[in-house]
């Protein structure tokens, strides 16, 4: 018999750590989460539920695959083609804990890894039962040996355990069936709760005690309370946030300080909601900055990127606990699609303060899905928060309802006297061809200008121009089409070279540049332009761009306005609809007439006088008050994808071509270029698709055009 440290619960690759000591670390993390979760767990029994979860993996089957012992014989290798799953060979020793505990720990062990049917390689308990006629003769082949290290498990533990025959084992797993059989409509909190654990664990390995430590704090927000952030130039401040009432609506433009507000609001754990990468990004380092709590987290498509050289930051993102988690709402579908780890997340946001900003900028199907969230959230007795500088009133009061009326929600907005103290635009309306005879003059008064184009493909054509007829102003390219690493420190250049503050880079900030972008700076990045030229959008689109003119607010800068140009729209309107630009664009003044704060909203409800949504109830695991969904399972369709019309392709440059296939998963990640799949799949057929990673298209664009331009969709040469 071997010693248990050489029983494995991961190979070499993953630490070859013992099944002995992975446990260990697990029970210690499911100690702390079933104490801390909003949620009336029994520790014991959650102790019990980490100590079993993963005891199948003494089997013959996973200790030969995870130590890569190949088949002696042709015959030996029949024998062993069979599968194997080893949390349901974990079931076999619930005859060690009393049978009255035995559903907990089923709920806990049998679907950590796979939902108890239909999933999408039919390895579900109640599809192995289906379909495989001697699925619990494989998995508890050898019984009398391997069980053994784990009873040994179960003692080191300081539980009795004697010997569990093979007819008691045979019938815990026929238990577990007919228990999963009986599984209604609903979630698993003790499914989540185990799945928290091993994933923490998992992702530590033996520094798990170490990073426990700082989880679940409430964060220290008294940075947000300083009196000496009181200030008339932002009103906000002075309003008090004493109110009995659990959600809040704010409703106040850009700088009039909001997300001081918000977080006043808090009394738990927050979770900070962003609709862009770049704003993200941008208030993730605020929060760095200002709150002492060492676990403040950042998670989007590539935060890991962001967050940098710091390990424990990166593999705690995705993670429970987190003091402050800044993300998108798309990180928390999940909780309403259903898809996989879903308790997960339900688990963590249960009673949290979350913090909705700029709810508005998201499209029809996007919108329907933040609807939903709320709701769920509601369920899990959050406290919501909601700030915004431009929002319809109709989506205003569906809010208001869903949030359960007035008397539950906390409603702040400004008066009209402060609003117009925010007056800070002259509006003028223009043709594509003004835009060149505006930059010359701009710059001859060393101005620093941004342009906005609502297609990447515009910005870059524009970008082109530009250069040719200005060689000597520094500018600059930013949209969403660059490298996941690149894309990271152009937001960065952005900030630190051309925002309106002025650089070393370009001295005391007297010399002109100009920056050219699509909507990715839009929301929350804290940039000052003098000028701005964008093509026509939505007006809640174009005021949140219009705050990047303007922007530092001041004793000297109150009462003075700087310039917008608007073009008019024409043909193309993507991606929007051109209703809506042409419902936009009449709306605005002209002429350098003051755009006046007050007005906004009855603009705002001349171009939205209908919230515009898209049916999702399809895809939802609640509705008609009740799950849909059965317990212990997820989703196994990518129904986010589907439901939002999002699906995603990644693209690499040829040069990158030979590195992204010898590198690993993290080092691709910094080659990769998302892109729309609509975008590309017109194109498909001409470019190469891998078959690694995740499966990228490469694009022969040399590396100097794309260093100046981003990725854009080129021809092969037809001659090679």
């Amino acid at each position: 018999m071997k010693s248990l440290d050489q029983i494995l619960a991961k190979s070499v690759n993953y630490g070859n750590i013992s099944l002995l000591e992975h446990t260990q670390e697990v029970t210690q993390a499911i100690e702390k989460f079933a104490s801390c979760f909003d949620f009336p767990f029994d520790v014991e029994i959650a102790r019990k539920g980490a100590i079993l979860h993963d005891l199948g993996k003494a089997h013959d089957h996973f200790q030969n695959k995870i130590q890569n012992i190949n088949s002696k014989s042709l015959a030996e290798a029949r024998e062993e083609n069979y599968i194997h799953r080893h949390e349901l060979s974990s079931l076999a020793f619930l005859p060690a804990f009393p049978e009255e505990e035995w559903d907990s720990l089923i709920d806990m062990v049998v679907a950590h890894h796979k939902s108890i049917e239909n999933d999408i390689k039919e390895r579900g308990i109640l599809d192995l039962d289906q379909n495989s006629r001697y699925w619990i003769n494989n998995h508890l082949k050898n019984w009398e040996e391997w069980s053994q290290y784990g009873i040994e498990i179960i003692k080191h533990f300081g539980y009795n355990c004697n010997d569990i025959t093979l007819d008691e084992a045979k019938k815990a797993l026929q238990y577990a069936v007919e228990y999963c059989e009986t599984k209604k409509k609903g979630w698993s909190a003790l499914r989540g709760l185990l799945m928290s654990a091993d994933h923490f664990a998992s992702a530590f390995s033996n520094k798990t005690d170490e990073n426990l430590k700082h989880l679940f704090e409430i964060p220290d927000l008294r940075y947000y309370f300083d009196s000496a952030r009181k200030s008339t130039l932002y009103p906000l401040s002075e309003i008090s946030t004493e109110d009995n009432r659990n959600h809040t609506l704010v409703v106040a433009p850009t700088g009039a300080g909001k997300t001081d507000f918000l977080l006043r609001r808090c009394s738990g754990r927050v979770f900070y909601t962003l609709p862009f990468q770049a704003s993200i990004n941008a208030m993730w380092e605020r929060m760095k900055n200002t709150i002492p709590n060492k676990d403040i987290r950042l998670l989007h498509a590539i935060s890991q990127i962001v967050v940098g050289e710091n390990i424990e930051e990166r593999i705690l993102q995705p993670l429970v606990g987190s003091s402050v988690k800044v993300l998108t709402p798309h990180q928390l579908a999940a909780i309403v699609f259903g898809t996989s780890g879903f308790e997960s997340v339900m688990l963590d946001v249960k009673g949290c303060d979350i913090i909705l900003d700029e709810i508005h900028t998201y499209s029809d199907y996007s919108k329907s899905m933040v609807l939903e969230i709320v709701k769920t959230l509601l369920r899990l007795n959050c406290r919501i928060h909601i700030g915004t500088a431009t929002m319809p009133s109709v989506l205003y009061n569906e809010l208001i309802t869903i949030l359960g009326g007035k008397e539950k929600v906390y409603e702040v907005k400004l008066s009209d006297e402060i609003l117009n103290s925010f007056n800070r635009h002259r509006i003028y309306k223009i043709i594509d061809d003004d835009i060149y005879n505006i930059l010359e003059e701009s710059f001859e008064n060393n101005e620093k200008v941004l342009v906005i184009y609502n297609t990447i493909k515009q910005a870059q054509d524009a970008f082109k121009i530009f250069s040719e007829r200005h060689p000597d102003i520094p500018m600059m390219l930013i949209h969403s089409r660059f490298r996941r690493g690149d894309r990271v420190e152009l937001e960065s250049r952005l900030k630190r070279k051309f925002n309106g503050d002025g650089s070393k880079e370009f001295g005391n900030g007297l010399c002109p540049c100009l920056v050219v972008s699509t909507q990715v700076v839009e929301v929350s990045l804290d940039i000052s332009f003098d000028r701005m030229i964008t093509q026509c959008a939505p007006l809640d689109s174009l005021i949140q761009r219009f705050g990047r003119v303007n922007r530092k607010r001041s004793k000297e800068t109150l009462g003075k306005y700087k310039p917008i140009h608007v073009i008019a729209p024409l043909d193309k309107a993507l991606p929007y609809k051109m209703e809506i630009l042409k419902r936009s664009f009449d709306q605005l003044p002209n002429n350098g007439e003051i755009l006046y704060e007050p007005s906004l909203q009855e603009k705002i409800d001349n171009v939205y006088p209908v919230i515009e949504t898209k049916e999702i109830d399809i895809h939802l695991i609640y509705k008609n008050d009740r799950y849909s969904l059965r317990e212990l399972t997820s989703t196994k369709k990518a129904v986010l994808v589907e439901a939002l019309e999002i699906e995603s392709a990644t693209c690499i440059l040829e040069s990158d071509r030979e590195k992204y296939l010898t590198a690993d998963w993290e080092e691709r990640i910094y080659m990769e270029i998302p892109i729309n799949w609509k975008t590309i799949v017109r194109h498909k057929s001409e470019y190469e698709q891998l078959d690694i990673g995740a499966n990228p298209f490469v694009i022969p664009q040399t590396l100097k055009d794309y260093m100046i331009y981003g990725l854009q969709l080129v021809e092969h040469d037809k001659f090679l």
